[in-house]
C-alpha cells in the first residue's frame, strides 16, 4: 500500500519508518525541509515540501495511488482540512487525523474523520500510572461517550462467571487479561485471581460500575 502522511515530526517520522519496514511504500509530507532531518538516511520514501492540504503538493507526493493518509502536523486545523482534501477530492477512504484539542472530536467525527485525540490520550496513559483503584480508561470513540477501561474489582467476584458479573455491573467484558495474555470470555468463563478485566461501557456510566463491582457480588450473582 502506498501512504501519505503530513508532518515530519517525530510521530510522522516514526510513522514513516514502520510503515516502510512494513513493506509499505511512504511519502511524507512537511513545509519545513530541515524536518526531513528526522528521517534515517536509508529512507526510500518520498520527501515532499509543501503545505498538507495543496493539491500539487499531495498530488506530488502520490495520493492518487494512496491507500491510507494520516494527518500529524502539529496544527489541528490543517490535519482536519487536509485529511477532508484526501477524502474527498482525492477518493482516499482510509485517513485519520491528529488533533491535541478533544473538544473538536464530535465535530470531526460528524465530518467522517477518524481523529487521535492526543491532550486526552496522554491524560489517560498518565491516570493510569497514578490511579490504581477504579477505571483505568485504555480508549475512547472520538465522541467522547463509549471508553474501554481497565476496571479494579472486589476479591469476591473471583470465581464469578463474567456473564453474570455483566448481568450485575450493567456492562459488556470486553476481554481478561491473564498471566500476560488475553482472553475473550465465554458464557462459562470464570474470573479468577490475578485477571485483569476490561469492559466496554458508555462513559457515563462508569461511575455505576466502578461501584458495582468494588462491592462484593450478591450471592445470585455467582
Amino acid at each position: 500500500m502506498h501512504i501519505v502522511i503530513m508532518g515530519c515530526g517525530r510521530v510522522g517520522s516514526t510513522l514513516a519508518h514502520i510503515l516502510e519496514d512494513s513493506g509499505h511504500s511512504v511519502a511524507i509530507i512537511d513545509r519545513d525541509p530541515q524536518a526531513f532531518r528526522r528521517l534515517r538516511p536509508g529512507f526510500r520514501g518520498r520527501r515532499v515540501t509543501g503545505i498538507g492540504f495543496d493539491r500539487d503538493v499531495l498530488e506530488e507526493a502520490g495520493i492518487e495511488s494512496a491507500g491510507a493518509y494520516v494527518a500529524v502536523s502539529s496544527g489541528d486545523n490543517s490535519n482536519i482540512i487536509s485529511a477532508r482534501v484526501a477524502r474527498e477530492t482525492f477518493g482516499v477512504d482510509n485517513v485519520v487525523a491528529r488533533i491535541y484539542d478533544p473538544r473538536r472530536a464530535e465535530v470531526y467525527q460528524r465530518l467522517g474523520i477518524p481523529t487521535v485525540a492526543t491532550v486526552r490520550w496522554t491524560a489517560d496513559q498518565i491516570l493510569r500510572r497514578v490511579l490504581p483503584e477504579g477505571a483505568e480508561p485504555l480508549w475512547r470513540d472520538p465522541t467522547g461517550t463509549v471508553m474501554l477501561a481497565e476496571v479494579a474489582y472486589h476479591p469476591g467476584w473471583i470465581g464469578t462467571r463474567t456473564s453474570a458479573l455483566e448481568e450485575a455491573g450493567g456492562t459488556r467484558v470486553a476481554f481478561l487479561n491473564r498471566m500476560g495474555e488475553a482472553l475473550l470470555p465465554k458464557e462459562d468463563t470464570v474470573l479468577q485471581e490475578g485477571d485483569i478485566l476490561h469492559v466496554m461501557a458508555a462513559e457515563n456510566d462508569m461511575d455505576r460500575i466502578n461501584k458495582v463491582l468494588a462491592a462484593a457480588p450478591e450471592e445470585e450473582s455467582h
